[in-house]
Formats: C-alpha cells, sequence, structure tokens
C-alpha cells in the first residue's frame, strides 16, 4: 500500500507533540512489510503568525497545498491514500482520504483559544473529519469527543494509542539510591496546560518545607519565579537526565488526547503527579498520582509528599514503568494500517 503523508506540520513544529507523532509513525510505518510511506511537505509554509495578515497568508497557504499540491502529488505517485495528520481534506481528488485527530481542546476549552481560531477549527477540522474515508484518534478519550462533538460515526474511526514521546529504553537509568533534584514540568505555555496552577502550587510548597526542590520548566515555557529555573528545549540527552532527576513530572494541563510526556516519564522510571483528567486518566490508569484540575493547594500537597516520600516514588515508579510498557510507536503504526485499509474500500 503506498500512502501518501503530510509531513508540513512535523517540519515546521518538529518538537510538538503533534510533530513528534508524526516523525515517530512515520519511522515505523517506513518498517512494516508492503507499506510505502511517502513524505510531503509544505516548504512554502511559514510559522504561525498569532493573527493578522500573517495567519490569513499561511491560511492561503495551507488551502493551497491541500486544495492543489496534494492531489497532485497523490496523482504523480499513484497513492492509494492521503494522510492528513491534522484534520484537512482535499477536494480535487478520488483518492481515499485519513485524518488524524489528536484532541479537540478548542472545543472542551473555548475560553482557552481564540475565538477566530475555534470558529475556523470548528468548522473547518470536523468537516474535515466527517469528509475522510476514515478517522484516527489517539486515544478512547480523543474517539469520544468527536463522535460526541462532530457526530462521526464509530466505526469510522480507528483508535491508535501513541508511545513514549522520546525513547529512552538504550539509556542509563538513575540509580537507585539516587535523591532527586527538582520537579519537572516539559512542555509549553498553552493556556489549557493551566502553567499559573503549576507555579502556585510550587510557590506553597516552598513555604512549607525548609530546603525545597526547584521546579524546572523544559521546553517553551518559562517563568520568573523563586525556584523556578527555565531550560529551553532541552536535548534528547539533557530531557533524560532532568527526568532522571526529577521527584515527579508535575503534568497539570486542563485537557490531553493522550499525554505524550506522561507516557515518556513513566517510561523512565519519573513519577507522575497530573491533573485528574481524562485523557491523562486513560493514559496513566493507577500509575499516576492525581489531583482535581485547577488545584494548587493539592497540587502542593502531593509535591511534599513525593520530595519526602521515597516508598510513594519507588511505588509509582514501579507502576509507571508497567504502564508505559502497553504503549509503543510500532502498535501504533500497525492500527494505522488498519484505517488505511478501511479507508482504501472507499475507492
Amino acid at each position: 500500500m503506498r500512502i501518501l503523508l503530510d509531513t508540513t506540520y512535523a517540519r515546521r513544529a518538529p518538537l510538538s507533540g503533534t510533530g513528534i507523532y508524526i516523525t515517530r509513525v512515520c519511522e515505523e510505518l517506513a518498517k512494516l512489510d508492503g507499506v510505502e510511506v511517502i513524505e510531503a511537505a509544505n516548504s512554502h509554509r511559514r510559522p504561525p503568525a498569532g493573527g493578522g495578515p500573517g495567519s490569513v497568508r499561511n491560511l492561503g497557504s495551507d488551502l493551497w497545498w491541500s486544495a492543489t499540491e496534494l492531489p497532485r502529488l497523490a496523482r504523480r505517485s499513484g497513492a492509494e491514500v492521503i494522510h492528513h495528520p491534522l484534520p484537512a481534506r482535499s477536494v480535487m481528488t478520488r483518492v481515499p482520504q485519513v485524518v488524524t485527530v489528536v484532541d479537540v481542546a478548542f472545543e472542551r476549552l473555548p475560553d482557552h483559544f481564540d475565538r477566530r481560531f475555534r470558529t475556523y477549527a470548528h468548522l473547518a477540522q470536523r468537516a474535515a473529519a466527517r469528509d475522510a474515508n476514515a478517522v484516527i484518534c489517539i486515544s478512547e478519550t480523543t474517539a469520544r469527543d468527536v463522535q460526541e462533538l462532530w457526530a462521526i460515526a464509530r466505526e469510522e474511526i480507528c483508535v491508535a494509542p501513541l508511545g513514549p514521546g522520546q525513547d529512552f529504553a538504550a539509556d542509563r537509568d538513575a540509580p537507585p539510591d539516587r535523591a532527586p533534584s527538582h520537579f519537572l514540568y516539559v512542555g509549553d505555555d498553552e493556556p489549557r496546560k493551566d502553567l499559573p496552577t503549576l507555579l502556585d502550587a510550587h510557590r506553597r510548597y516552598r513555604d512549607r518545607v525548609s530546603e525545597p526542590l526547584d521546579l524546572v520548566l523544559a521546553g517553551s515555557a518559562a517563568a520568573t519565579q523563586q525556584g523556578v529555573r527555565t531550560i529551553s528545549h532541552p536535548d534528547r540527552g539533557s530531557l533524560h537526565e532532568l527526568y532522571l532527576g526529577a521527584a515527579a513530572l508535575v503534568h497539570t494541563s486542563l485537557y490531553e488526547g493522550f499525554g505524550l510526556t506522561p507516557v515518556e516519564a513513566m517510561a523512565v522510571g519519573t513519577p507522575v503527579l497530573a491533573a485528574r483528567v481524562p485523557g491523562v486518566l486513560e493514559v496513566c490508569a493507577d500509575a499516576a498520582r492525581y489531583v482535581d484540575p485547577g488545584d494548587a493547594e493539592g497540587f502542593a500537597d502531593a509535591m511534599v509528599q513525593l520530595a519526602h516520600d521515597p516508598a510513594i516514588r519507588d511505588d509509582l515508579a514501579r507502576r509507571g514503568r508497567a504502564r508505559a510498557a502497553q504503549f509503543s510507536w510500532a502498535r501504533c503504526a500497525s492500527i494505522h494500517l488498519d484505517a488505511y485499509s478501511l479507508a482504501s474500500r472507499h475507492r
């Protein structure tokens, strides 16, 4: 089977969750017998402009790419399926199409998104998913969301859970007696990640203990607060060291379609402290410590316990490793092949 896969988003945002998903799935699909992946990226697409003329220009580039270039590339390459890793559609082609829905945060948390974006995303992404021949969702949580909010039939959905964001399997583990040196947050400061609750919780935690651990923000998030350090976009080795030295990954996000970083943390034995939201509950099950979303006091209580009780950390580490072992990019890619087969029946 020959698949034309749009890798534009991975090209412009390789460290994002969606960028990692595209890259890792392409790698695993290439290993499957009988599958040929043709990667295609819109080299003219510029970074997000944050509104104004730049966003209009980017929208035009996206529409041109989907309407004109992807169908042309599909014809030239003899592709049997076009895969849009973000919901989009190519109307001028008879080639079956698959879309991936990572999450519908803009539907569940509309106040956390610009009105113009959420209106466009609601109309365009919903239409693309409804028009697709098969829909890939990265979790049962996302599948339920698109069924409920977009009226997508369950038989048109393939649920393909992701693997860990980074694969540290070949790297060394932390020494068993290594004391934690910090709490860790990995990601950006997108409003739904609820960084204010995280910073408030760490401030409360610091007020309660005599020798508080720092909070490390790794990624694109930043803050100027006592006891908070920022490490911008650490490389793979540095990120692994940050996980190994952490008392916990603190994940305050108000909504997740899946939760790459919790799986990443669990895979290396880093305890996970997370907001009790459906996507994370589905992924982490009983292998994380949960707090109600937005509860800074609850997060602070949990941080005190995790910093000072190695037995709790060890138990979460053990549970986390076992849970993370259930997720793999190879299985994810295999389910993608099921989606492609489902779509190709519509030829």
